[in-house]
């Protein structure tokens, strides 16, 4: 079928002979279309033209430009911080967050450190002696770690964290108590004397050894040093925290030891401990009442009896808790052990860090190569190195898929005819590309935008995948016409968009040059010199057209117009007619003769060329081609005219093998095209596809939410072992239920109880031992007050304190004396009327509102014990008071109030959280309590890593879908803008739709989960899957003839840039796969490798078969109809495109004499190309006399190229 001259390209004046087409003007919504594209077009037409004309400016300035962007790279900061990571800006979490980091600053009060071990035989018990000293062994190695800094030796008493130092008037005792305070560990080990080797604390009394916790008994040390020291405070302050013997009263796991005390309950029978029974119901530390370590903090894969009795486990776990850098920064600061080195927070953190790393290479070699157990350590320093190596850039990765990339490039684009090889454009395409990645990365550092392991790892390969895709199209579409993943990445995209249509333009400028003066691609410094055949005269040639002046042949034009009034110049071209005597007409493809009167008009609005061809034609038997020569040949257009000059001066055409001509646009119109269009190709492709979908379809239902650290870390490391064991056996959290400020706590109180009671009510919640009191700050302040008010009504009774003295009271009867007779106001702030008259604590368990304040800083200073087991960390924090029952001054009786609560916090530990599932229903009841809590008044929210890293899941699906369905519908309504065609748009919206579903069902069936880095690569998949369709629908939309015809030319034409694209797409992913990280691997190199293929299967095979079926009518259709008269053209209608006819011939308009090849019919491939007769209308051609003539132009390129 003959392709008509568009519109706009009609002759000023053309009469038409008899029985020729009458032209018929196009109707309705088909010349909008056309008219806003060729608008556009211009546009960047004319930016073509000034790029080419200043090409070596623009690209001197170009890549002056993106250099100095690319040296901000040089300020890059990278994030490893996993709440900055984590969590989203702006949520709800973020704001919490925000808050907690503003009353008790950035870090928390202490950092884990943890050993587990587990036995080589999996489901070997481990609760036996033997397996407890191996653990020993191993704990033991690493509380001894010792690293010298700054010129001191630090060890594991100098920095670990210590709750609950009291403050004792007698200077001996608190110097040797602070010595001697152990450390917060957390091990099995307490439940036996062997715990006390953990620690590491020691005293020195005249006349005594050394003072360890492994002989100290501190009831018998208060007994001998009672009669030199007042001691009465110290001693019920033990009693209270239910010291007793600490250590020395436990069994030895090993009576045998020379070293085991005789106060050991096995010390004379020797019989070893029976470790389960020891173990049941948990372990304390040395005091029982406020540091009791449940069993699920202990041990792992628990067994029990029918009566609850603990049987076996398979894991042990012990945790060292040290300071944070702050604590270790304030403790020491004014010491006079760093007074000498400049003591910093820095500093405090550097040695904290450097000892946990020793700790956990030496726990994980304490044990023996043929031991039967296995040590696991881990530390808060182990996973921050972790998130330093997983954003490490790997040069020799970014090296390694740069070269590759150039390869590919230089190597697809090389042609065997020097004037048609690409390769060395295709070479700096791709080293443009990469330093267009390099300034946007750059860009991103100079606004302040911290990298983080997307940023190192994947958006380098993925930004210069991507990038070159549009570098092959443009080279593509170069050699045919006339020359002339969230910010960062779309910052990246949009530097990689401003080289590749600012800057690449130039160097094809530059390659022109090099074409025209026939010298080598990569080698352009040397000739070309092959042995070649001239090219007969008349014999239309092909090949690229050059800017370079050319010799000047007779033309009838009128004297050109100055170079500086004529937006472009005129082209000189020579087109010799070929006179066949044979006026058959042929069916199927026909050599067309014919006497084309050709209007080149230079228009100054949009400097560029129209070319106008309506013809006469004779018609001979075709040549040997399949679809016809001119079903892919533009035919009545500025680029079928201009690009003939080759032809023109009958330049020498080199002859090539037959293998080096096949390409991939020979592939797709020889062999792809008719094969996929026929009828039953389009069946099975439509049921294949279906299939897939309705396999993605159930492949989704397979998806499960979540993210493990297990996923991030390198399979087979020692860190990846730790993990997979404390996800299996210690799937244990702590958090914490915040209560802010603007409510009143002291008449709050019920509502918080409330609150407390509700949230242990959750099924995650790990429940305490039934003989312990829950451990919240509010239960702890009202036991002590209720406490306190006992020994009151007995000092009373027994009338050792009176209205006016509580000297000869005990030490709790004194302090309930101070506090009742507190009134709160400052005018008369005492009231010793109300000894009796009231109670600390009322019937209800509630405090009375007056004292809840000034009770608290009473609390706070005389129970330092219960405040840190409490964990309330109080804001503000009440004001230290120092309580001496001998001194009854007026001031010592006046208690300071604490200023009005901000923060304080409820600790729980949640267990059983295994699935991404128990996340969330753990987190929803959470919120529900606090909720309910909020229509009681009080504001409260939780805190802890569950809430940081899984509060995403609980809209994660329900916001996803919507993010894809908003950008569906921008996406329709973009291409709907910028195709001008609804109807195609959304046939890409669909094709983008099953990509996307296809895409998540396969992530079900590779086991991927979905979390916030999936979900970002399915909302990309949408824009990615553009770059496949997009360049299909708009070559369907562009081209005439039938729906198989138009599907069949898009195909040639955009065939091979988009497999070009999604090749380098795919090398530029092939450096992920040799990543360390196996989330890399299976995250962004396995999903984004099946986008693309998904990306490239859908664009070149569904939706050219689905716009064979249902696309819509071209934009440009036939024009000349049979007529048995001739037809005077229609006046243009008012709004309409007009055809622009004029009486008389402008200046810049030429005539020329061409042949040219059309298609008359369908070409006859069996169910290929078979359209009803009525799809299109057809040309009628008859006989008319040759060209009596021929015409020779002279013209010269349309945008010279200068520097």
């Amino acid at each position: 079928m003959a392709r008509p001259p568009p519109l706009q390209e009609l002759p000023p004046v053309y009469t038409p002979p008899a029985r020729a087409a009458s032209p018929q003007i196009l109707a309705g919504s088909l010349k909008a279309p056309l008219w806003l594209r060729a608008y556009f077009q211009g546009l960047l037409f004319s930016l073509g033209c000034g790029i080419q004309k200043h090409c070596g400016k623009v690209l001197f300035l170009g890549l002056l430009a993106f250099g100095a962007l690319a040296l901000g790279l040089r300020v890059a900061i990278i994030e490893t911080d996993l709440e900055q990571l984590w969590v989203e800006v702006g949520s709800r979490v973020s704001q919490e967050l925000h808050y907690t980091k503003e009353k008790l600053g950035e870090e928390a009060a202490y950092t884990s450190q943890m050993l587990i071990q587990t036995p080589h035989q999996e489901g070997e018990n481990i609760l036996t002696p033997e397996a407890l000293g191996l653990h020993l062994q191993a704990a033991l190695a690493a509380s001894k770690v010792q690293v010298s800094l700054y010129g001191k030796s630090w060890d594991l008493n100098k920095i670990c964290y210590k709750s609950g130092i009291p403050l004792i008037e007698n200077g001996m005792i608190e110097r040797m108590i602070e010595k001697l305070f152990p450390c917060v560990i957390l091990t099995p080990l307490d439940c036996f004397w062997e715990g006390a080797k953990l620690q590491g604390g020691s005293a020195y009394l005249p006349g005594r050894p050394d003072i360890q916790w492994t002989n100290l008994d501190p009831e018998q040390l208060l007994k001998e040093l009672g009669p030199f020291a007042s001691l009465e405070g110290f001693r019920e302050l033990l009693d209270k925290a239910q010291v007793g013997q600490a250590y020395v009263g436990r069994p030895c796991l090993h009576p045998d030891d020379l070293h085991c005390p005789p106060t050991a309950p096995n010390h004379h029978s020797k019989q070893a401990p029976n470790v389960a029974q020891e173990l049941n119901g948990g372990c304390h530390g040395f005091s029982h009442k406020f540091m009791h370590w449940q069993e699920e903090l202990l041990l792992g894969g628990m067994a029990r009896d029918a009566q609850g009795q603990l049987l076996r486990a398979e894991a042990l776990q012990s945790t060292f808790l040290l300071m944070s850098p702050r604590q270790l920064y304030e403790h020491f600061r004014g010491d006079y052990q760093t007074h000498d080195i400049g003591w910093s927070e820095e500093q405090a953190g550097t040695v904290l860090r450097a000892w946990q790393r020793r700790f956990v290479q030496l726990a994980q070699e304490a044990l023996p190569q043929n031991s039967s157990q296995q040590i696991h350590a881990f530390s808060s320093t182990t996973l921050d190195d972790i998130l330093h190596a997983f954003s490490e850039v790997s040069a020799a990765r970014v090296v390694g898929g740069y070269l590759l990339m150039l390869a590919y490039a230089c190597v697809t684009m090389l042609r065997w005819d020097c004037a048609q090889s690409q390769g060395a454009v295709g070479l700096a395409g791709v080293l443009l590309v990469a330093l267009a990645v390099a300034s946007g990365l750059g860009l991103c550092a100079l606004l302040g935008i911290a990298f983080n392991a997307a940023t190192t790892q994947v958006l380098p390969f993925l930004a210069l995948g991507i990038g070159v895709d549009d570098i092959f199209l443009l080279a593509h579409a170069f050699t045919e016409a006339p020359p002339g993943t969230p910010l960062q990445a779309a910052i990246v995209v949009g530097c990689n968009f401003a080289a590749v249509m600012l800057v690449f333009p130039a160097v094809l400028s530059l390659d022109l040059h090099r074409r025209h003066c026939q010298r080598l691609d990569v080698l352009c410094c040397f000739s070309r010199y092959r042995p070649c055949i001239p090219t007969p005269p008349g014999l239309i040639s092909s090949g690229p057209i050059t800017s370079c002046p050319l010799t000047s042949i007779s033309t009838d034009l009128p004297p050109p117009l100055s170079a500086s009034s004529r937006p472009c110049s005129a082209r000189v071209i020579q087109i010799l007619p070929q006179e066949l005597g044979d006026r058959t007409v042929p069916v199927g493809i026909a050599h067309l003769t014919a006497t084309v009167q050709a209007f080149a008009h230079c228009e100054a609005s949009s400097q560029h060329v129209v070319t106008i061809l309506p013809p006469r034609a004779h018609l001979v038997p075709p040549p040997s081609d399949p679809l016809g020569s001119e079903l892919f040949s533009p035919g009545g257009s500025t680029r079928d005219l201009l690009g003939q000059e080759e032809g023109t001066r009958q330049k020498a055409t080199c002859n090539s093998l037959p293998c080096a001509r096949w390409n991939l646009a020979h592939f797709a119109r020889y062999h792809f095209a008719p094969l996929l269009l026929q009828s039953h190709s389009k069946a099975m492709v439509l049921v294949l596809f279906g299939a897939l979908l309705g396999l993605s379809l159930y492949g989704a239902t397979l998806v499960q939410d979540g993210l493990a650290l297990t996923d991030v870390v390198p399979r087979g490391t020692k860190e990846h072992a730790f993990l997979s064991a404390q996800l299996r056996y210690f799937s244990l959290y702590e958090v914490a239920l915040v209560t802010q400020g603007g409510f009143d706590y002291a008449h709050s109180q019920r509502a918080l109880f409330d609150l407390h009671q509700r949230f242990s009510s959750l099924k995650a919640v790990l429940p305490p031992p039934a003989t312990q009191a829950p451990r919240t700050w509010l239960h702890y302040y009202r036991n002590w007050l209720q406490g306190i008010q006992a020994a009151f009504d007995q000092d009373w009774a027994s009338g050792r304190i009176t209205r006016h003295s509580c000297r000869n009271g005990s030490e709790d009867g004194a302090l309930a004396y101070k506090l009742l007779i507190q009134t709160g106001d400052a005018q008369e702030p005492l009231d010793f009327s109300q000894l009796t008259t009231r109670k600390l604590v009322d019937k209800e368990g509630l405090i009375p509102p007056e004292l809840f304040y000034v009770g608290l800083t009473m609390w706070v200073s005389s129970d330092p014990l219960g405040l840190a087991a409490s964990q309330a960390n109080f804001y503000p924090p009440p004001p230290e008071w120092l309580h001496d029952k001998y001194d009854t001054t007026g001031e010592n009786l006046r208690i300071p109030a604490a200023q009005p609560l901000e923060f304080a916090q409820f600790p729980f530990l949640l267990h059983g959280l295994q699935k991404t599932a128990d996340f969330v229903e753990a987190i929803e009841g959470a919120r529900a309590a606090c909720t309910e809590a909020g229509r009681a008044g009080v504001r409260a929210y939780p805190s802890g890593s569950p809430f940081l890293f899984w509060e995403q899941y609980l809209g994660l699906r329900r916001y996803f879908l919507l993010a894809i369905c908003i950008l569906l519908v921008c996406t329709f309504l973009v291409c709907a803008l910028l195709l001008l065609n609804p109807w195609t748009a959304g046939l890409i919206v669909l094709v983008l739709a099953m990509m996307t579903v296809e895409l998540f069902g396969i992530m079900g069936f590779l086991g991927i989960k979905l979390s916030a880095i999936p979900v970002v690569i399915l909302v990309a998949s949408v824009g990615i899957g553009v770059e496949f369709t997009v360049h299909v629908a708009l070559g369907f939309l562009t081209t005439q003839g039938s729906r198989n015809l138009r599907a069949a030319c898009a195909l040639e034409h955009t065939f091979a840039p988009v497999t070009d694209g999604a090749v380098s797409t795919l090398l530029g992913l092939l450096m992920l796969a040799g990543s360390n990280f196996d989330f890399i691997i299976r995250y962004f190199f396995v999903v984004l490798t099946v986008l693309t293929l998904l990306g490239l299967l859908h664009g070149l095979m569904l939706l050219p078969v689905l716009l064979s079926i249902l696309g819509p009518p071209p934009e440009v259709v036939q024009i000349y109809k049979e007529s048995p008269e001739v037809l005077s053209p229609p006046a243009p209608r008012e709004g309409g495109l007009r055809w622009g006819l004029s009486p008389t011939l402008p200046q810049s308009f030429a005539r020329v004499t061409t042949s040219m090849t059309v298609a008359l019919h369908p070409p006859p491939l069996p169910g290929a190309y078979i359209h009803p007769a009525s799809d299109e209308p057809t040309w009628s051609p008859v006989a008319t006399p040759a060209a009596s003539g021929s015409n020779n132009l002279s013209s010269r390129g349309p945008c010279p190229a200068t520097g």
